[in-house]
């Protein structure tokens, strides 16, 4: 009987590559799709070639889950990202870079951007200060992220960041480890941001 390994490692395997979906699971040997690096289920050998429409919109679902939100939301950073100057791909994959959610995964306070969501939603993060309990908050430049000052959210994120320690912190963050806090230097360019799509496929794709 096979293992049942969870329906975040089957979108993994069913996309071919990691999406980091699990946390920090997805850099070690228990990655599913490490193990198995083929789609789940059987007769995979059968499966045709996808169509042009099919390989978009499997890029888009893609970005979809990687960083963990709805078809609505995806369509409104989408129309956001069109309207702003500069490529539409690139604009809309730096937005989603910019959800707290995102930050407060990539800085190692929580281990997988559901649990920073999490995390927000229950007011263990501030922002300049500020409770923020909205995971698409967007930071911008000079913004500073931190535990709430409080002894459980700050053991929270320490104990989290033990687990995580070795995860690269962005080059647009300025990281403070003791504190621990981190402060929004620059916007993320593509070049910073590191999730498995091609977006110029979704643009083609939401432009229809």
């Amino acid at each position: 009987m096979a293992r049942y390994i969870g329906p975040q490692c089957r979108l993994c395997r069913r996309e071919g590559e990691k999406l980091f979906l699990k946390g920090i699971r997805c850099d070690t040997v228990k990655c599913a799709i490490t193990k198995r690096k083929y789609p789940p289920g059987q007769f995979t050998w059968g499966r045709g070639k996808l169509s042009k429409y099919g390989i978009q919109f499997r890029e888009k679902q893609k970005a979809k889950r990687f960083y963990g939100i709805l078809e609505r939301q995806f369509q409104n950073y989408f129309r956001k990202a069109e309207r702003q100057k500069g490529n539409t791909g690139e604009n809309l994959l730096a937005m989603l870079e910019r959800r707290l959610d995102n930050v407060v995964c990539l800085l190692s306070f929580a281990m997988s951007r559901k649990s920073a969501r999490q995390l927000i939603r229950h007011g263990h993060i501030t922002v300049n200060n500020k409770k923020v309990d909205v995971p698409s908050y967007l930071v911008k430049v000079g913004d500073i992220i931190k535990p709430k000052n409080s002894e459980e959210s700050i053991n929270i994120v320490k104990a989290n960041g033990e687990l995580a320690k070795g995860r690269n912190i962005p080059a647009w963050v300025e990281f403070k480890t003791d504190i621990p806090e981190a402060v929004i230097t620059q916007l993320p360019t593509r070049e910073d941001i590191s999730v498995p799509v091609q977006e110029q496929l979704i643009v083609e794709l939401c432009s229809k």
